[in-house]
């Protein structure tokens, strides 16, 4: 079967360069799937899992927002965070959840507070997903 190469980039460097089958990214429009010679594209990415198909193995990363630039041959992921499950503190991202939903809960008429507190709520519900926990 054929492949695209795939590299996830964060401000920090290089999460992932590899060769796949197949792409699956959740964008603002929703999820998209990508395959070898898809379409040139670009598009915003919302927080969740970056779904890496090779063969019957799938690896995930878990991306918080950025873009997606796809060309026939090559997937880059700009990602303003990036892990891949190896590299995910789960306690942290428990303690992090935990803080998030306190946030939610408490926050009376604050608009701002309630938007950042439901999106880093996002990013730990995520990470904990990509970690299997």
């Amino acid at each position: 079967m054929s492949t695209i190469h795939v590299n996830v980039v964060t401000p920090d460097g290089k999460v992932y360069d590899g060769d796949v089958e197949m792409v699956s990214v959740r964008t603002v429009e929703g999820e998209l799937g990508i395959l070898p010679r898809h379409i040139p594209l670009v598009a915003p990415l919302t927080v969740g899992a970056v779904r890496l198909k090779k063969g019957s193995t799938v690896e995930k990363v878990a991306v918080s927002g950025g873009f997606v630039e796809v060309r026939p041959d090559q997937v880059t992921i700009l990602a303003e965070a990036a892990e891949l499950p190896s590299g995910i503190d789960v306690e942290r991202a428990r303690q992090a959840k935990e803080r998030a939903e306190k946030r939610i809960h408490s926050t009376q008429n604050d608009a701002v507070d309630f938007k950042r507190a439901e999106l880093a709520l996002k990013r730990a519900v995520n990470r904990l997903d990509v970690a299997g926990k």
